[in-house]
């Protein structure tokens, strides 16, 4: 899986005045929670980057104050006028201690229905599980080989026998529709069947 290195440094203040002062470094502030003790830290916001810009599901490797921290992004906070990376809240994985995190979908394989002519209509892109950090990974790959025309392939669908899958189970992932061509083609058949 990948993993995104930052260099930080142990925060001694804490509050608003203390925060603005990091921001003017361009430095963002943060904290680990979830393990033995809260961290309070900043780094460059440039570090941030490959991890808040990205669709991709990634670890944090936080290092402070000479300790190894390994991390997933929990929470982000964004300025409202320049839209500046400006607070980051990350989860300090521990060992036997589930955790929660949003994992990408990646769709495998061409589905029957696109083969007929149909549409794909992607309507989620990552799902919510709760599972061991030896257990994360970087995507669940679901395949939509046996996804037909008009059907949807749902959150039930999904086999992650290793993960608790937080979404309602009912809600579609994708669906494969039927293209004006194809109605186009239909009707003309329809039409053309009730001539003879």
């Amino acid at each position: 899986m990948k993993t995104v290195t930052i260099e930080g440094q142990l925060r001694t203040e804490t509050g608003k005045k203390a925060a603005r002062q990091l921001r003017s470094q361009d430095l963002v502030p943060g904290v680990i929670y979830g393990g033995a003790t809260e961290v309070t830290f900043s780094a460059p916001a440039k570090a941030f980057k490959p991890l808040v810009y990205t669709g991709e599901f990634q670890l944090a490797e936080v290092k402070v104050d000479g300790k190894t921290y390994t991390t997933i992004m929990k929470d982000l906070q964004f300025d409202k006028v320049n839209d500046a990376l400006i607070h980051v809240d990350l989860l300090e994985l521990v060992g036997d201690k589930k955790v929660i995190a949003d994992l990408p979908i990646k769709l495998v394989g061409v589905s029957k229905g696109v083969k007929e002519g149909g549409k794909l209509v992607v309507k989620m892109k990552s799902v919510k599980v709760k599972t061991l950090p030896s257990n994360l990974k970087e995507f669940i790959e679901v395949d939509i080989t046996n996804l037909a025309l008009n059907e949807n392939l749902r959150v039930e669908d999904i086999k992650a026998p290793e993960m608790e899958i937080m979404n309602s189970q009912r809600i579609p992932i994708a669906s494969v529709v039927m293209t004006r061509q194809l109605k186009q083609q239909e009707a003309a058949a329809d039409k053309d069947a009730k001539k003879k």
